[in-house]
This record gives structure tokens, sequence and C-alpha cells, in this order.
């Protein structure tokens, strides 16, 4: 079974996905929290900061054409209504051995207009970086599949070697706290003077007719 490349449409769905993962202050943050909390209460284990757990994020791609009964398609896209959030409870569930920090993302596609949703990529979010780092699948039979990084449109200037600094964290030979701290720039819950662009905004940008 072919699963094509990503998409310029595709992607405009993940870079929004990026936006909405790191900033705490909108709908997926509430539900990092929420979720956190309830795991919580249910082991008895004191409540921390929620980001030094990992969590298993799920981020639909909808058809472009899809259409809902009670909101926008470009709306639920600009609240990050497309991504699901849980802690990551059985790391064995997994096919990545995910460092201290990092965070499993599966992304899911739907296959057709009002149709179901496969699997088309998995990877990890790098929290400090504001990074995506995707295996984009393109051929199951095959096991074949790119590698695909998506950066926050908003962090204009990532420092230099910031992928070499990426390949140390995956391999586990530096920690977290020694990656370049960039998300704090596009994070509401630090930079209270930050605002997160739409899916309009970031869609035209794709196209280069805004300055996002």
């Amino acid at each position: 079974m072919q699963i094509l490349s990503m998409n310029k449409f595709d992607q405009c769905v993940l870079t929004m996905a990026l936006i909405n993962i790191c900033n705490q202050e909108g709908y997926v943050g509430e539900e990092l929290r929420r979720n956190y909390n309830l795991w919580k209460s249910e082991t008895g284990e004191a409540v921390a900061n929620p980001w030094l757990e990992s969590h298993w994020f799920t981020i639909y791609i909808p058809h472009p054409d899809q259409e809902y009964e009670q909101l926008s398609q470009e709306a639920g896209l600009s609240r990050g209504y497309n991504i699901e959030v849980k802690p990551l409870l059985d790391r064995s569930l997994v096919p990545y051995k995910i460092p201290p920090g990092g965070h499993f993302v599966i992304v899911l596609k739907q296959k057709g207009l009002q149709d179901q949703f496969e699997v088309a990529a998995t990877g990890v979010f790098v929290r400090p970086l504001g990074v995506l780092s995707l295996d984009v699948i393109t051929d199951w039979e095959q096991a074949e599949y790119q590698s695909l990084l998506i950066k926050h449109p908003i962090i204009r200037d990532y420092p230099a070697h910031w992928e070499q600094k990426l390949r140390q964290f995956m391999a586990q030979e530096i920690r977290s706290e020694e990656l370049p701290q960039l998300v704090g720039y596009v994070d509401q819950a630090i930079n209270h003077d930050y605002r997160s662009p739409s899916w309009d905004e970031v869609y035209l940008a794709a196209y280069g007719f805004s300055g996002v």
C-alpha cells in the first residue's frame, strides 16, 4: 500500500500542530495538563511539571475539503482540535527509544473525503527546540520512509549546529536541558507578548502571501 509523501497542505497542518503543541496556553496545553493531572491523581504521585514526563501526541491530517457541522476546518486547525495528547505510559508501544524530555508523535492522515485515517508518519517532538522530527511513510510494504524536520515558523534564527544538537539528543548523548531553549519565545505561558498565528496565516505563508 502506497502512502504519498506530505504535500503542502499536509505540511501546513503539521506546522500548525507544532505551533499548538508548543503553546501551553491553548487547547492542547489544557488537554495535556488535564490528562497529566488525572494520571497523577490515579497513581497518587506528586504533580510536577508535566513536560518532565514523556507524552504521546496524535496529529490528525484531515482531507482538505472535509467539512464539519459545528466548526470550520480552519477554526479547528487553528485551535489544535486535530491533536490528541496523553501521557506515554508504555514505552514498548512506540517504535523509538524516546530520550527523557522527548515526546512520541504519530500522524494519521485521512485517506479521502469522509474516509478513515491511516498512519502516515511517526516521530518525536523535541520541545526545547520547537521541532518535530518525523519519519514519513512512503511505502508500507517495503518499509520505506523519508525523514522530515519541521521547525516552528516563528522562531526565525535557529542557532548554528542545532541539528547536530538534535542528533546528540536523540542518541541520548546530551540531555534536553543542554539543548537551546527556544520554545519560550513561542509559548504564551512564558512569553506573554507572543501571539499564536492562525491556520489562514500559516497556509498563506506557505504560498508566499503572508509574513508568518
